[in-house]
């Protein structure tokens, strides 16, 4: 299969029940199947449609899933995906093939965040002090890569983030807020130099992109096709590119038409 297909997943292509923007009446509603559980509890959706649209471009490209998720939290998530495949965790800085990261990758990537970025320690302290008390409501790390705080994005106020970006990047660092989540990220830990060295290693000709966040930005820009919904922080900035495909739809719904659209370049590419 000479097409990679890389696949932000929160979003993008699964959806939180606050995420799923439906409207219309409830009777017309698209059937849903859950793809993740959490605490007993179905956490994420994507719609019937999507999932068998999934499996098929499985069987004719390279699916990846590219997520900023840790690899705990990417084990939750059941797509229509072969078993032995390759998946791209924790903003880029984790590898998975077959299921097991890939050490060296992890290993490389390590010393060169370590010669081009602040501590993991240093960020973190200026992120929490940047954060208004009030707006802070917990924070964590990434597999010691990398830091977030969960928010309460009413009581954030609109320049708090740029001038958290501005800081951060200062010393190494870059800033993504993502729904409740504000994301403090190393500059070598990057989407795209993880999906690139999949399609090195796969022989790929092609690569199409998707995702709906800051994060995924230069992922979008370095494939031959970018695709990305009609909502998150790239709609909201207006990004866009010559590359670039919109879906029509939000919500749940946008998230099977990026399938669609994947499927439809990719076979494009295949004539």
């Amino acid at each position: 299969m000479s097409a990679v297909v890389g696949f932000d997943l929160d979003r993008t292509l699964v959806y939180s029940a606050a995420a799923l923007l439906l409207d219309g009446p409830d009777e017309s509603a698209p059937s849903l199947v859950v793809t993740e559980v959490y605490q007993h509890t179905p956490l994420s959706f994507m719609t019937r449609a999507a999932e068998t649209a999934l499996a098929a471009l499985a069987e004719r490209a390279t699916v990846v899933p590219v997520t900023t998720r840790t690899v705990a939290q990417y084990r939750r998530i059941r797509l229509p995906l072969p078993a032995a495949g390759w998946a791209v965790t924790t903003n880029g800085a984790v590898l998975l093939h077959d299921g097991r990261p890939d050490d060296a990758w992890t290993a490389s990537l390590r010393a060169e965040i370590d010669a081009t970025s602040a501590p993991l320690e240093a960020a973190e302290e200026l992120m929490l002090a940047e954060l208004p008390a009030a707006a802070l409501l917990r924070n964590h790390r990434a597999e010691e890569l990398f830091a977030y705080a969960v928010v309460d994005r009413a009581a954030l106020p609109e320049h708090t983030v740029t001038d958290l970006a501005a800081a951060l990047l200062a010393i190494g660092w870059t800033v993504s807020l993502q729904g409740r989540k504000l994301y403090a990220v190393p500059v070598a830990i990057r989407k795209e130099r993880a999906l690139a060295a999949v399609a090195e290693r796969v022989g790929s000709t092609m690569t199409v992109a998707a995702g709906d966040s800051l994060l995924d930005r230069d992922m979008l820009a370095a494939a031959d096709v970018a695709i990305r919904p009609a909502h998150g922080e790239l709609h909201a900035a207006g990004w866009t590119a010559p590359n670039l495909l919109v879906t029509g739809a939000v919500g749940v719904m946008a998230g099977q038409e990026i399938i669609e659209l994947a499927a439809r370049a990719v076979d494009d590419d295949s004539r």
